[in-house]
């Protein structure tokens, strides 16, 4: 044990289990909360568990592949959200969820990236430059996977609930009808976070997941 933990610390990696006081308690809400969680970057910088901070988490999630009217809208709310001082939490996925870390970044804000993997793992490998700016720029990244971990399928399900469950709500920018972003909005639905979703063009197929949100009883957001 104690080697592992050398090695843990030698990566700059902290290890919160359920019984440390900074450990999500909205995650013990969840009928399987992780055991343990693996952060890279500062969390002095963060008080989930103490509401006199007031601190907002909001998700925005959607589609790897986004149309130009899905990054206009993801940069949009994204930016002007974290610039009223909400964090922004995705995970570090090509598509909307990049576009939505790097808009509270350039902001000058802080955000919060959940991975499928080890958080000492880059994935994917072209988001390189975002992992190491979200946490040079005081957030995190977290991952319920031990370092060295490397992505399976079931990973990217797994950790769409820790998404929405550290998030006040969630927005699904844009996707298609097996978008993984609507796991994560049916997550947000069982935890009773609220959904939210842009109106979108119909000629789009990635509107079905948002338009189906709608459909569903999600809130519009214009």
């Amino acid at each position: 044990f104690d080697e592992e933990d050398a090695k843990i610390k030698e990566k700059q990696i902290t290890v919160l289990t359920r019984e440390d006081a900074r450990y999500p308690k909205s995650f013990l809400n969840l009928s399987d909360p992780p055991i343990c969680l693996y952060v890279k970057g500062d969390l002095a910088n963060f008080h989930w568990n103490d509401e006199s901070y007031q601190e907002l988490y909001f998700a925005v999630v959607g589609t790897r592949t986004p149309t130009a009217y899905g990054q206009q809208v993801t940069t949009k709310f994204s930016r002007e959200l974290a610039e009223s001082d909400v964090i922004i939490v995705s995970g570090m996925a090509m598509g909307i969820d990049a576009l939505a870390h790097w808009a509270a970044i350039h902001a000058a804000k802080r955000t919060v990236a959940f991975l499928g993997c080890g958080v000492n793992i880059i994935y994917p490998w072209i988001n390189r430059d975002l992992y190491h700016k979200i946490i040079d720029s005081g957030g995190l990244v977290i991952s319920e996977f031990p370092p060295d971990k490397t992505t399976i399928k079931g990973h990217f399900v797994a950790r769409n609930r820790l998404i929405s469950g550290l998030s006040k709500g969630v927005l699904v920018a844009e996707g298609l009808i097996d978008s993984g972003s609507l796991i994560t909005a049916r997550y947000a639905l069982q935890q009773g976070k609220d959904v939210f979703a842009p109106p979108a063009p119909i000629t789009s197929d990635q509107s079905q997941a948002p338009n189906l949100l709608l459909k569903e009883g999600a809130k519009l957001v214009t």
